[in-house]
């Protein structure tokens, strides 16, 4: 699958729609007239993008008048599951202990008997490893989402992986997700579905964002308001590429710029040593006083909105990142490795034309080039980052608000699930 092919068509044509079926052909969107229940298993329910699609599903669902189940180890967003009126369980599906797996395996099956589900959706490899037999054991179709695309680098990686493209439907957030997973398990190209996120353009809209609460996210950050503040997104994990951000903050400092502050707001799940070896990087390249890990805000549209760019320096392939879309839904430049976002979610030349970007974007892993797009919109003129953050709320508007995403998924669901009795 050629990467020339989702660059041409990334500038004009609408995301999501396509299916793997062969590639190219579209999934009829029909409405099931019986409710279906779905299990939704999902690791926990912090911050990550499985998180929050599994909180999204969710309302998707209930909103539909459909029932949702939420099988998950928990976390903050639970309250959001329990109050669009899904059903929370709490199970330790995060775990990759083989014993654990079984074991939940036919926890997961007494699950769906007890709740008459429909189908199982995992949306992520851990709890997928628990849900596919336990599908397999009630008789129920069992569907994926990718919100990445993982590495494959060893044999034991891939079989990991490979529980992933089992699905009746695999999901894939992007055509660049969806490439991947066609190349690296050719057995799935005639299941895969494009199903971008849905973003609440009502919520992320910077005219209902006042000053007041702008000043009071600064203030949780202890950031003063001359200080601009580029906010860092993304959970603490290596892949999510913190150490490209701090080398060219290092790079910035050495060409002598000042009045800026990076805010790492991403969930530091304390379960890796990599959230350690960014602050000793930190310590060594004596960024301390221009970095802060704040961790998530309170008052998210606040926080883009304090924000005088968002980056995402992501070093493995990633789908349509919430956080980007969130930051451009609220008229902020966004900054994005070629591996965070693809050229149909960020438009930056050659793809564009300089007066319809959206954004910036550079090559994964290259602090110069993240340095560079630092500086370049750091001396641009204010009209000029206003008018790219109008277009890159515009884009989202145009392509990520609608119910196309949230209607194909629906769809997915009652053309392959078995309805209730």
């Amino acid at each position: 699958m050629a990467k020339a092919s989702t660059a041409a068509r990334a500038a004009e044509q609408p995301i999501g729609g396509i299916a793997y079926l062969p590639r190219g052909a579209v999934v009829p969107i029909t409405q099931s007239p019986h409710p279906l229940a779905v299990l939704i298993a999902v690791p926990t329910l912090e911050a990550g993008a499985a998180d929050e699609g599994a909180v999204e599903l969710a309302r998707v669902l209930t909103g539909a008048g459909h029932r949702a189940v939420v099988v998950s180890r928990g976390g903050p967003l639970e309250a959001q599951v329990v109050e669009c009126g899904a059903l929370m369980v709490r199970l330790d599906i995060a775990t990759r202990n083989p014993l654990l797996i079984a074991r939940n395996a036919f926890v997961l099956r007494r699950l769906i008997a007890e709740h008459r589900c429909s189908l199982v959706h995992a949306l992520a490899r851990a709890p997928a490893w628990s849900a596919f037999p336990a599908t397999r054991m009630a008789g129920v179709p069992f569907v994926t989402t990718w919100y990445n695309a993982y590495r494959d680098q060893n044999i034991l990686k891939r079989i990991y992986n490979s529980v992933m493209s089992r699905g009746e439907r695999v999901i894939a957030l992007s055509d660049q997700i969806a490439d991947a997973i066609a190349e690296r398990h050719r057995n799935a190209i005639g299941r895969i579905v494009v199903a971008p996120p849905h973003i609440d353009v009502v919520r992320f809209d910077p005219a209902r964002v006042t000053p007041e609460r702008i000043e009071a996210a600064r203030a949780a950050w202890g950031i003063a308001a001359a200080t601009r503040i580029v906010m860092v997104t993304g959970r603490i994990l290596r892949r999510k590429g913190h150490h490209v951000i701090v080398r060219a903050a290092r790079r910035l400092k050495d060409m002598g710029l000042r009045d800026f502050t990076f805010a790492f707001v991403g969930e530091d799940n304390g379960r890796s040593s990599y959230s350690g070896q960014l602050w000793d990087l930190v310590l060594a390249t004596q960024t301390s006083d221009i970095i802060r890990i704040v961790g998530p805000p309170t008052d998210g549209p606040a926080a883009y909105g304090a924000a005088f760019a968002v980056i995402s320096a992501s070093i493995q392939l990633e789908g349509p990142q919430r956080s980007l879309l969130e930051a451009m839904a609220m008229a902020r430049p966004v900054i994005a490795s070629d591996l965070a976002a693809g050229p149909e979610t960020v438009l930056a030349p050659p793809v564009v034309s300089e007066d319809r970007m959206t954004g910036l974007r550079f090559r994964s892993g290259d602090e110069c080039e993240l340095a560079a797009s630092l500086i370049r919109l750091f001396s641009a003129a204010e009209s000029t980052r206003i008018a790219m953050g109008r277009r890159g709320r515009e884009r989202v508007v145009a392509q990520f608000a609608s119910r196309t995403g949230p209607d194909q998924m629906l769809g997915v669901y009652a053309e392959i699930a078995r309805p209730l009795a």
